[in-house]
């Protein structure tokens, strides 16, 4: 098993989550609002004056725990998204999960 974390622009949101909802390759996930650091602000046209100041950006970051066997079907519906203008832009990486249950 692997972990997925994407950060996302917050405007994404809806979308994204409603294709997540959807899909039989994703059991659950978690969504964290966060602030993205980084971004220069004529690089990112959503940024408000007050984000341009304080240099950070809103962000999302979806954490989803996959099989390895639909990670790269996953992937490649996400790619979809981008290309189908559903999904700005989109940064992940891919951990190893040792062990995961309930408690």
């Amino acid at each position: 098993m692997k972990s997925l974390t994407i950060i996302i622009h917050t405007d994404d949101e809806q979308e994204l989550i409603n294709y997540l909802r959807a899909s039989s390759h994703v059991r659950g996930f978690t969504l964290t609002h966060v602030s993205g650091h980084g971004v220069k602000p004529e690089q990112d046209a959503f940024l408000a004056a007050r984000e341009q100041v304080v240099g950070a950006s809103p962000r999302l970051k979806i954490e989803i725990i996959v099989h390895d066997e639909d990670e790269e079907t996953l992937l490649i519906a996400l790619r979809g998204l981008k290309e189908a203008d559903k999904l700005q832009e989109a940064y992940y990486w891919i951990t190893p999960v040792l062990g995961e249950g309930h408690l």
